[in-house]
C-alpha cells in the first residue's frame, strides 16, 4: 500500500518528492526512491543531489537504495557523478588488513546476493590468512582474531545494500532476541525447516524476499562454532577504529 504522505503525480511534483526523500520515514523514503527512479533524468538528479548532501554521513540502507538506482543506470552523467564522488561505492571500504572489498560492494549494489555471499566467505578467509584461503573455510579460532574494522566493513556493506535485512549484526540481534536459542534462530532466519537443514544453494533465497537475517551464510555448513565466534566478536561492542 502506498503511504498516504506520498504525493503521487507527474514530474511536476519533483519538489514534493525531494522534500519527502529528505524528511520522510524510512518507509516513505523507500517508496520515494522507487518513484524517482521512474521519472527519468529529473528523478536521477534528485537522487544524485540527495547522496551528495549525505556524503559525509555514515551510509544507511536508504542511501544504499538510492545508490543502487544510480549504479544500475546507463546514463552517462550518472556514471560520471558516481565515479567522481563515490569511486569505491557508498560504503567506505576500511580494512586493517589491506583487503579490497570493492568487488563485494559491486556485487551487492546489483543485488547479486549469491555471488556476494561466496565472495564474503572468500574475504573472511583472506582475513584469516593463507591457510584458510587455501582450504576455503574457517576455524572458529581464526574468527576470534579478525580485525573489527574489517568485520564492520563487511557487515555495513550487507546492511546498506539489503534495505537493512541482511548482515551479521542483524543475525546477532535476532539470535539475542531469541535468548541465544540456536534451533529457534535457524528456523527464524530460514536456515532450517523443522528437522531439515536448508540445502545449499538452491533452497536458500537469494533476494530481498528472504527472511530477515537470512544472509550472509557465514560458513553455515560447518556448524555453530564459527557463527558463535562471529556473534561474540568485539566488533559489535567496541569502536572498530580502536581495534
Amino acid at each position: 500500500m502506498t503511504d498516504p504522505m506520498i504525493v503521487s503525480g507527474p514530474a511536476s511534483d519533483i519538489d514534493s518528492l525531494r522534500l519527502q526523500l529528505i524528511a520522510g520515514s524510512f518507509r516513505v523514503q523507500q517508496q520515494i526512491i522507487s518513484q524517482l527512479a521512474e521519472l527519468g533524468n529529473e528523478g536521477l538528479d534528485v537522487l544524485m543531489e540527495f547522496l551528495l548532501k549525505r556524503r559525509d554521513t555514515p551510509a544507511n540502507w536508504v542511501d544504499g537504495k538510492a545508490y543502487q538506482v544510480l549504479y544500475n543506470s546507463d546514463v552517462l552523467k550518472v556514471q560520471e557523478f558516481l565515479q567522481n564522488n563515490f569511486p569505491e561505492g557508498i560504503v567506505p571500504l576500511k580494512s586493517a588488513s589491506e583487503i579490497n572489498y570493492n568487488p563485494l560492494q559491486q556485487l551487492l549494489a546489483i543485488q547479486d546476493f549469491q555471488a556476494a555471499d561466496r565472495l564474503t566467505i572468500q574475504k573472511m578467509c583472506e582475513l584469516a590468512g593463507p591457510m584458510a584461503l587455501q582450504r576455503k573455510w574457517l576455524y572458529f579460532t581464526e574468527v576470534d582474531n579478525f580485525s573489527a574494522i574489517d568485520l564492520q566493513t563487511i557487515n555495513t556493506l550487507w546492511l546498506v545494500h539489503s534495505e537493512g535485512k541482511f548482515g551479521f549484526s542483524v543475525q546477532r540481534e535476532i539470535w539475542l532476541s531469541l535468548g541465544k536459542n540456536w534451533d529457534n534462530f535457524w528456523s527464524k532466519i530460514g536456515w532450517k525447516n523443522g528437522n531439515n537443514w536448508t540445502r545449499y544453494p538452491h533452497e536458500f533465497t537469494w533476494d530481498l524476499s528472504a527472511p530477515r537475517g537470512h544472509l550472509p551464510l557465514s560458513n553455515q555448513l560447518r556448524g555453530v562454532r564459527v557463527i558463535a565466534s562471529l556473534f561474540a566478536h568485539s566488533a559489535w561492542s567496541k569502536n572498530p577504529e580502536q581495534q
